[in-house]
């Protein structure tokens, strides 16, 4: 039987969804914790590879959910509403190389969708274009929030299909809108799924899965990959290193190293997957060196550059100490027996 689902061209590629980590599987920064004060802010990663956007920081939680429609969906995106009357959404931007194959053609968004009372209305859905430089997005993709009204779209940023109301209800319903990518010198694309009514209160959830987005006009069924294939995928614009938030406490490994001098140890890294760009990286909670000279803690850590550098292929690391690095010595790099210590390795959009 013939497949009549997305395209031939999509399906010759091997690729029917566009999106990575639309099923919600994936959530490297807090493994099903809550983003909340402060990692919920407007334009900020959650969930890997989507952004809250909000009109307030800190005004929708975000957490990876099991509450899942009968599709074969894992988890979902929980939005639960902190202040009332706030407007919010995902947004996920999708790499040049990943969508130059759509751009010019007509192409179709569709999501799962609930929510927790009918008074969350309005929720609609967008096919962005970006017509700046490649990869040099405005994340942010709302200029102006409007009540029951399309949003006023960042600079550069052009919606390819005109948004409506789409009756998401208690129940989880599938939903799909289609446009045609034709914004003249399209670099990037993006997907956009927004609640834009200001008359909800606080505690009203939002729940969104099974985001896809594939050429053609129809919604076909959910391409749904791997969990090793998405945590790769995702790999690409994260990856991280050392302990779950979830742990209340261990010595976990975030690398061997080896003393360059005193206060300094390189760490050699080569990603699983090809990064997007040389990354930046930062550390959550507490990593300390272990060698012959004993514990301490690390002050800083950053991405080797100049005869030290990276490339998208292979990090290095330097890691910054007081004192106690030993000129080639073998060091372990570990967390400091507590949940939540980690280096995060970010190339994102």
């Amino acid at each position: 039987m013939p497949y009549l689902g997305a395209s031939p061209d999509s399906v010759r590629n091997g690729k029917i969804n566009y999106l990575i980590n639309g099923d919600m599987m994936i959530d490297q920064r807090l493994e099903g914790a809550a983003y909340d004060a402060g990692d919920n802010n407007d334009d900020v990663y959650t969930l890997d590879q989507w952004i809250i956007l909000s009109e307030s920081n800190d005004g929708v939680d975000v957490s990876r959910d099991t509450t899942v429609p009968s599709s074969g969906a894992i988890n979902s995106i929980k939005l639960d509403l902190e202040i009332a009357n706030e407007m919010f959404g995902i947004c996920q931007i999708i790499e040049n190389k990943n969508c130059r194959d759509i751009i010019g053609q007509e192409v179709t968004l569709s999501f799962q969708a609930k929510v927790s009372n009918a008074r969350i209305g309005d929720i609609r859905a967008y096919i962005l274009a970006w017509d700046g430089t490649a990869d040099s997005v405005t994340s942010d993709v709302v200029a102006t929030w409007n009540d029951d009204a399309n949003p006023t779209f960042a600079t550069n940023w052009t919606a390819e299909n005109t948004g409506a109301d789409l009756g998401v209800g208690t129940s989880f319903a599938k939903f799909s809108v289609t446009g045609t990518i034709d914004t003249s010198s399209t670099a990037n694309v993006a997907v956009f799924i927004a609640c834009v009514d200001d008359s909800v209160s606080a505690g009203d959830i939002l729940y969104v899965t099974d985001v896809q987005l594939e050429l053609g006009n129809n919604a076909s069924i959910f391409d749904r990959k791997t969990y090793q294939q998405q945590n790769l995928d995702c790999q690409r614009y994260l990856l991280k290193l050392g302990s779950s938030v979830n742990d209340s406490s261990d010595y976990h490994l975030v690398g061997i190293g080896r003393g360059h001098n005193a206060t300094t140890i390189q760490q050699y890294i080569k990603p699983p997957i090809e990064m997007r760009v040389i990354p930046s990286i930062s550390i959550g909670g507490t990593i300390e060196k272990s060698n012959s000279d004993g514990q301490g803690d690390v002050s800083g850590v950053a991405i080797g550059t100049g005869s030290f550098g990276s490339t998208t292929t292979d990090l290095m690391l330097q890691w910054t100490v007081a004192s106690g690095a030993v000129v080639d010595e073998a060091t372990v790099l570990r967390g400091k027996n507590a949940g939540g210590d980690f280096v995060l390795i970010t190339a994102e959009l």
